[in-house]
Formats: structure tokens, sequence, C-alpha cells
């Protein structure tokens, strides 16, 4: 007879110090003896990422889609990968795009809706639901998949979901349009009435992942000091490190590594906006970058740790809001984000618009990069995720919410294949994708705002 006597370190362990809970990244330590890894906790549930880009695509346009800058002109999985989505090609295998389909709740029902776009589009991209026009707090949607997600799968990790942005506005008052800002301000809805705030500081962010409730006055002196808090746990580490093998420790130093190096990015950005040195964001939290791509990746990296740590298995991330008038340097293009999106159908300056879109895509590799270099169980975190991307906007000069451009990466813990392009019939409502989402990360539900039905992927 043989008995097993190897001992397995929790899921739920945490290193803890001043102000510090800091979860752990999957190690084999994790995994009782003789447990097959696709049925240990780092497998349990995928990952569920949804993220939000406004102003919609020039291949939502009738010229854009003629010329394919974003959907592929194939279908299946031979596909060939249009200009806007090229920068995606070295994760094939991940992909599934989800063309043709229509995102009618974001438009106008009546009269006087007409023109309020902008500032009704974000609320419905992840409820497929269409908000009462009020400017007063009598605010009216839908619940959003990842809200869904997280009341259903979110309550044993520390952070049932987070919610991070780029840009905000003011989530206060009247925007434009007879809407309440707080419309144009959230992707992520816990009930019909109730808006959660996403955060836009990466310090904020980080704090929140991995404070342990400490009071005001720890939280302001860890940040005031230069150290890594790191340093508050290395007592914890060093008796972590003593039991384990030679591969958890090399996972959980190449862990502390991008721990560290995160601060240090932070730290940096808040030291030189500390330094009276101009700024192009004067309004912008101490913490946020000027640069438009370093904040995507510190956002990006954030949300790669929390997977990795079962901090939480739900993001939202809104990477910019309606009417931004960003300028995209590296893109190519100097015309501000808002104006270039009103192109009024010129093929010029919707060739331009697609250069911004496809800069913007080109901004994913880094995040997907980050979740296949992570092991997790039987594989990595792109394999164990689901990640949205996409705009409740189509053709954004006629205002128009069809032909939106999706698509889905990540395989859902083998419940999602990729290497895959959909065309879907004409009308079909983008909420059939939200709905087989939901399926895809085990939630039993039968339909979501305008759905009719699944699609197949």
């Amino acid at each position: 007879m043989t008995f097993l006597t190897k001992k397995h370190l929790s899921r739920r362990t945490m290193l803890r110090g001043m102000g510090v809970a800091m979860g752990l990244p999957f190690l084999d330590a994790m995994a009782p003896a003789q447990t097959p890894l696709s049925k240990t906790a780092a497998a349990a549930r995928p990952r569920l990422c949804c993220i939000e880009m406004v102003h919609g695509a020039a291949g939502s346009t009738v010229d854009g889609s003629n010329k394919h800058y974003w959907s592929p002109e194939k279908e299946g999985a031979d596909f060939e990968f249009s200009q806007t989505l090229e920068p995606l090609k070295d994760f094939r295998e991940y992909l599934t795009i989800i063309s043709d389909t229509d995102l009618r709740p974001a438009g106008a029902y009546a009269e006087k809706e007409e023109g309020g776009d902008h500032f009704r589009s974000t609320s419905v991209y992840l409820t497929a639901a269409h908000p009462k026009m009020t400017e007063g707090s009598d605010i009216y949607c839908g619940t959003s998949i990842d809200q869904m997600y997280a009341q259903q799968f979110g309550q044993d990790t520390p952070l049932p979901s987070i919610q991070l942005c780029i840009e905000s506005v003011d989530g206060s008052g009247a925007c434009d349009y007879g809407y309440a800002c707080v419309y144009a301000d959230t992707i992520s809805w816990a009930s019909p009435t109730q808006p959660l705030p996403m955060t836009v500081d990466p310090r904020q962010a980080f704090e929140q992942m991995f404070g342990d409730g400490a009071t005001p006055e720890e939280r302001a002196l860890r940040q005031q000091m230069s150290g890594s808090i790191l340093d508050r746990i290395t007592h914890r580490v060093s008796a972590l490190r003593r039991d384990l093998n030679a591969a958890d420790r090399a996972r959980l130093s190449d862990f502390l590594d991008d721990v560290r190096e995160i601060e240090r990015r932070i730290q940096k950005t808040e030291q030189h906006n500390l330094s009276g040195a101009a700024r192009q964001l004067p309004a912008a939290p101490v913490g946020v970058p000027d640069s438009f791509e370093e904040h995507v990746k510190l956002m990006f990296d954030l949300q790669a740790l929390a997977f990795a740590t079962d901090t939480t298995r739900c993001s939202a991330f809104k990477m910019s809001r309606d009417v931004c008038q960003r300028v995209y340097d590296e893109s190519g293009v100097k015309v501000p984000f808002h104006t270039a999106s009103h192109h009024g159908e010129s093929p010029a300056r919707i060739a331009d618009f697609a250069k911004i879109n496809r800069y913007h895509v080109s901004l994913l590799p880094y995040f997907f990069h980050k979740l296949k270099n992570t092991p997790d169980g039987d594989g990595n975190l792109l394999d164990h995720s689901l990640i949205l991307y996409g705009s409740p906007m189509g053709d954004s000069n006629a205002h128009n919410h069809k032909r939106v451009p999706i698509l889905l990466a990540g395989k859902a813990n083998g419940k999602v294949k990729g290497n895959l392009h959909v065309r879907c019939a004409d009308g079909t409502p983008m909420a059939n994708v939200l709905l087989t989402i939901l399926h895809k990360v085990g939630m039993q539900v039968e339909s979501i705002g305008d759905s009719t039905g699944e699609i197949a992927i």
C-alpha cells in the first residue's frame, strides 16, 4: 500500500506584511498529490477580460468594409489577416474574429434620442440594454456580462472584479444630448441602476490589488516610500522559498521581478509628475503617465498579475472615452481621434482612421504575450482566459452601430477553439456574442439584451 504524504500549498496563500496582502502565481506545490493539473484551482474557472475601444472602426464603413480594413475577406480557419488586425498574426490559434453583428440598443429608439450615440454607447457595450435617457439620478441600463460573471464566480477570489480605464470624465451630472455622464464613463454595471467606477490611476489599481485594508495613513506612507512593497514581505518570501522545488522557486522569482518592475514604472511616473516638469495631462492623477502606450501597458500588466495570482478572474478595461481628441503620434496620423472618426466618407480619411485602429490593436499582443508566457495549471493564462475586444459603434461618421468591430482571444479552458473568422448574417445582434461569451465561461443564461441565440465558435 502506498501512502501519499505530499503536502500542497493552498491556492489562497497570501504573502502579508505592513499593509500588504499579495497572492501568488500558480505553483507546482499548489497541486495535491496525483491531481491532474487540469483539475486544479488554476484551471477551475476561465478568466474573463472585456476591453472597449470607442469610435468604431474604419472597417465598418462601406468603403472600409469593401477594402477589408477590419474583417478578413475569407471565413473559417484559413482567413488572411486584415490590415487592422495584422499585428495579431502571432496569436492566430487564439483568435476568433466575429464580423457583421449590430448593437441596436445603442441606437436611438425615439426622435428625442437622436444624436446621443456617443453618450449611450459605452453603457450598452457589455449590457446590450438601451439606457434610459436622463440627466438625473434615475439612470437605468442593464447588468454587464463582466458583473454577471463576477457575481456568480467572483466571490471566492479577493476581488470579484476589477474595472480599469485610460481616460475618464466626471461621472456625475449631465454630459450632452440629455444623458447623464455616467453612461459614458463605465462599461461595468452591477445592476441596471448600479454603474461601477473605473480606476484610471495605476497606483490606485496596484493598491487595490495588493493592499490589505490598511489605514489611509499607512497607504499614504507606502506611496511616499521609494522602496518596494516586496521589502515588507521579504521574510515571508524567504520562508516560502525553503519549501519550494527549483521550478517553483524560479517561477516565484520571475513573478516578484514582474511586481517590482511594475512598481518601478509607477514610481518613475509619480516622480516625474511631481517634479514640476510640464505635463501633457495636467489634470490627470499623479500616477498616470503622459504616454498613452505606457499607461495601457501598465494596466495590461496589472490585469495579468491579477489573473496570475487569482486576485480576480474578471476585469473590464476601457481604453478610451467617447469624443476623445487625443492624438496618437505612433499611428502616423496627426489628426485627433474623434475628429479622425468623422471622416466624411472620404476614402483617404477613412484610410487614416484605419491606421489609428491598427495602432490600438497593436497594443493587444503585449497583453497576450504576458498571458501566454504565464504558466497556469496544465496550460497558460491565455489558454484559460477569454478576452473580448471591440467597440459598441460601427461607422462613427454616421454614428451607427452596424457591423461593430469585435474579436475574441483565448481558449476559455478549451471551450473556444480559436483560429476562426465567423461572418454573421446581416442584422445578427451583437448581444449574441455576449451570450456566447457567458456560455463559454460557464454561465447558464438564456438571453441578454436583444440576443437571439449563440454564435458557433
